[in-house]
C-alpha cells in the first residue's frame, strides 16, 4: 500500500487514537504511517465486541442457573475464549473447558485460582463470584 492510500476515514472503536500501518513512501521504502482506520474495520470490530458481550450475557445466565462456573462469565467479560484463556493461564484447553463446569471449578486450588485471576486481571475473590443483577 502506498503512503497516500493509508486509510484515514476514521474508526470509532479506536477512540480517537491512531494506529500504525506499514506503507511504501515515494522512494519505495517501507515506512510506518499513522492511520485513523476505516469503516470496514470499525464494523468488524463492533460486531466482534457485540458477539463477546452476548456470550458474556449467556454465560452469566448459565452461571446463575448453575450450569456454568463463574470462570465462564469472566472469560467472556474479559474478551477471551478458551484458547486465549488457556494461553494466558498456562492450563491446557481441555482443563479450561473442564473448569468452566461448576463442580470442577469448586475444587480448584488457591494456586489454580490465582493463575486464572492473574490471566483475567482480576482478584481471586472476583473470579469466584459474578456481578449482582
Amino acid at each position: 500500500m502506498d503512503i497516500d492510500a493509508v486509510p484515514q476515514e476514521g474508526n470509532a472503536t479506536l477512540g480517537g487514537h491512531r494506529k500504525a500501518m506499514y506503507a511504501r513512501d515515494a522512494e519505495g521504502r517501507i515506512v510506518i504511517a499513522p492511520s485513523r482506520g476505516w469503516e470496514a474495520e470499525e464494523i468488524v470490530t463492533s460486531h466482534a465486541v457485540d458477539t463477546l458481550q452476548a456470550q458474556a450475557a449467556d454465560a452469566l445466565a448459565q452461571v446463575r442457573a448453575g450450569t456454568a462456573s463463574p470462570l465462564a462469565y469472566w472469560m467472556y467479560a474479559c474478551r477471551m475464549d478458551v484458547a486465549l484463556l488457556s494461553q494466558t493461564s498456562g492450563f491446557w484447553q481441555w482443563r479450561v473447558r473442564r473448569h468452566l463446569r461448576p463442580a470442577h471449578f469448586a475444587r480448584l486450588s488457591a494456586s489454580q485460582l490465582a493463575r486464572y485471576a492473574e490471566a483475567l486481571g482480576k482478584t481471586v475473590d472476583e473470579i469466584r463470584q459474578v456481578p449482582a443483577a
